[in-house]
């Protein structure tokens, strides 16, 4: 069995299950549509829906997205709520054997001493990383990420975003880059969905509704407003580099009735402690990863993955200052980095 990243823990998720190729793990989770999208192929039927529908309130030069919620008075409302001053950072350790979904890679490499150099004798080292940078561990979907057909957030095509004969691939995409966002400051909040229906762990394939979202915040006595970054917490993240393989399997998490009421409280960020937000397989076998779609395409509201909950669990935080600086990389499609809590 092939070891992309150069460790038994880091094998890929298709290479997990027993070897088996890209579509047929695909299909055997139920989502055989995605097999298409090995292929650089566009979906016609996808690519026919009205560029309206995808069109920005924040207007129509728009590349920023949800982030465009978070206001001067938004922002001091989020530092009103630090009365400790304790700083809670909740990203994951980026290292070999991390579970990574699909074949994407991780491997950092640290050259031998360079040196000594000049009298005092001065060494220095450095590192090289091969991986998909934006899209492994704690990671953060930008608006380039995720299309419907040919079409992408505020409307802007693949083409308009990637020419393989000219601008673009090489150098990152020409619009919708993360370059865009910013810094994300605002208030955070986390919903421990898995304590309020009594369980350590949501079971696998369980799709969060509504319902549960409003008892898990009737529950904390809280309420999301405009601007909010929310994290939901599932449990699922307690499988995090101990069993890589069912973790990588499918998932707990919302489905796109949750996903459309969240759009409704116009929040900029939805995160969670499991790698795809939404739940997987979808319960619509002919779906794939439909509610990445509905945030990101439609909405330009951002996913943080694979994020690690049980730190504020642990530190009985549900509401906190939420900092986070996705890194500016021209055209990425994303970017790694920690968030941290402030409360």
């Amino acid at each position: 069995m092939r070891d992309v990243e150069g460790g038994e823990g880091a094998r890929s998720l298709f290479e997990l299950h027993e070897g088996h190729s890209r579509r047929e793990f695909l299909a055997s989770i139920g989502l055989a549509a995605a097999a298409a999208a090995a292929a650089p192929v566009l979906l016609d039927a996808a690519a026919a829906e009205a560029q309206e529908s995808l069109r920005s309130p924040f207007g129509p030069d728009d590349e920023r997205g949800a982030a465009n919620r978070i206001t001067p008075t938004k922002v001091l409302e989020a530092v009103g709520l630090v009365k400790q001053g304790k700083v809670l950072e909740f990203g994951r350790t980026y290292e070999k054997g991390m579970p990574i979904f699909g074949n994407r890679t991780y491997a950092l490499h640290s050259p031998s001493p360079a040196g000594p150099l000049g009298d005092n004798k001065l060494v220095y080292n450095d590192d090289i990383l091969f991986t998909q940078i934006s899209q492994v561990g704690t990671q953060f979907d930008g608006l380039a990420h995720i299309g419907i057909g040919d079409r992408f957030y505020n409307g802007i095509t693949l083409s308009d975003m990637w020419d393989p004969n000219g601008a673009g691939g090489s150098d990152g995409f020409r619009r919708l880059g993360v370059h865009n966002v910013g810094p994300i400051v605002t208030r955070g909040l986390l919903l421990d969905v898995a304590a309020a229906k009594g369980m350590k762990m949501l079971p696998p394939k369980y799709e969060i509704s509504v319902a549960d979202l409003e008892a898990t915040l009737q529950k904390a006595k809280l309420q999301i407003t405009p601007g909010d970054v929310v994290y939901i917490h599932t449990g699922w993240g307690s499988l995090w580099m101990k069993d890589n393989a069912a973790f990588t399997a499918g998932e707990p998490g919302i489905g796109m009735d949750a996903a459309k009421w969240f759009v409704s409280q116009q929040i900029v960020m939805c995160g969670a402690d499991q790698w795809g937000i939404e739940v997987v397989p979808n319960p619509n076998p002919k779906l794939v990863f439909p509610v990445h779609q509905e945030f990101i395409t439609r909405n330009g509201i951002y996913n943080h993955e694979n994020c690690a909950t049980e730190v504020l669990i642990a530190n009985d935080v549900r509401e906190f200052l939420l900092m986070f600086v996705p890194l500016k990389l021209k055209g990425a499609t994303g970017s790694p980095g920690a968030p941290i809590a402030i409360v």
